[in-house]
């Protein structure tokens, strides 16, 4: 009996101790294509619109605070405690100037950062999981011809056990947050995808515009259907789903007009965050994508 109860004693260390070394292993690095680069020709300037297209520079801009562009420090509070956006300056030291095209790869993709470490979903992963290697690389190519800047990231400050980024990983396991790919449906016209792939993966709409739940999951039934509890306090309204019935009512060209104006059909303006997302983001987009974007929404928003 004794015997017994020493193997098992034993057991029972050992498998917490795996499972210590599995919660802190890094994730490998991804392949990357044959022939795709962030210093290919041209990859800088494609960069220049998708930063656009997916509002970095909002979140990591500590503007209010007189912070330097990409530099991070932006405050972002959560049910969890408080998180910081980080340096995605090309600073070598404090920034992302050392890294490697696969490590960038893996951080947007993945979820995970250069030293292995993962990453808490504020940083919106759970959608650019879904983005192209080539446009991930874009972006990429774009952060670093900006101007250098040294500027420490700042400590979050959570709550137990949210403090243990390891678990994050169990997180993720749990949700089934991994790389996925976004293939077009034959049945919808090329605008429609298009306006898709910029509202699902680069412009992570749904990660403002959908309620989560009480681990900080944005709930897959509400997809779009509005975040009474987002940024900064703010109540998002819904873009599909019954609750988006003022938004229904809106045409293709109202919508498009919204991107980039931030008028809406009533003469009001857009406020809080996403007053941000147009003067920094949408407004810089083509009209083509801002209408793609419209026929998207408008699939989901309107009664068939």
């Amino acid at each position: 009996m004794l015997a017994a109860l020493r193997w098992l004693a034993i057991a029972t260390v050992v498998a917490t101790a795996a499972g210590f070394v599995w919660l802190e292993w890094p994730a490998p690095l991804e392949r990357l294509p044959a022939g795709v680069s962030s210093a290919a020709p041209g990859m800088a300037d494609r960069g220049a619109y998708l930063v656009r297209a997916a509002a970095c520079l909002p979140c990591h801009w500590d503007k209010k605070n007189g912070g330097q562009r990409f530099a991070g420090g932006r405050q972002i509070k959560t049910q969890f405690g408080t998180f910081y956006t980080p340096n995605i300056s090309p600073d070598d030291e404090t920034g992302i100037g050392k890294w490697s095209d696969a490590e960038f790869v893996r951080a947007l993709k993945h979820g995970v950062g250069r030293s292995g470490e993962q990453l808490y979903p504020t940083f919106p992963y759970t959608s650019y999981r879904f983005m192209k290697v080539e446009d991930v690389l874009a972006i990429k190519a774009y952060l670093m011809t900006q101007n250098a800047v040294h500027s420490p990231d700042k400590r979050h400050a959570l709550r137990f056990p949210y403090s243990w980024r390891a678990l994050v990983k169990i997180w993720k396991l749990q949700h089934g947050v991994e790389p996925q790919s976004l293939a077009d449906d034959p049945a919808q016209s090329a605008a429609w995808n298009r306006g898709r792939y910029l509202v699902t993966a680069v412009g992570h709409c749904a990660e403002c515009h959908s309620p989560r739940d009480a681990q900080g999951v944005t709930v897959a039934t509400a997809w779009l259907q509005g975040n009474p509890h987002g940024p900064d306090g703010w109540k998002v309204p819904a873009l599909a789903g019954p609750r988006a019935k003022d938004f229904a009512g809106w045409s293709r060209d109202q919508i498009a007009d919204y991107l980039e104006s931030g008028s809406k059909p009533d003469f009001d303006q857009a406020q809080g965050p996403m007053a941000e997302v147009i003067t920094e983001g949408t407004k810089y987009l083509t009209a083509e994508d801002r209408l793609a974007i419209a026929d998207y929404l408008r699939s989901l928003s309107t009664p068939h």
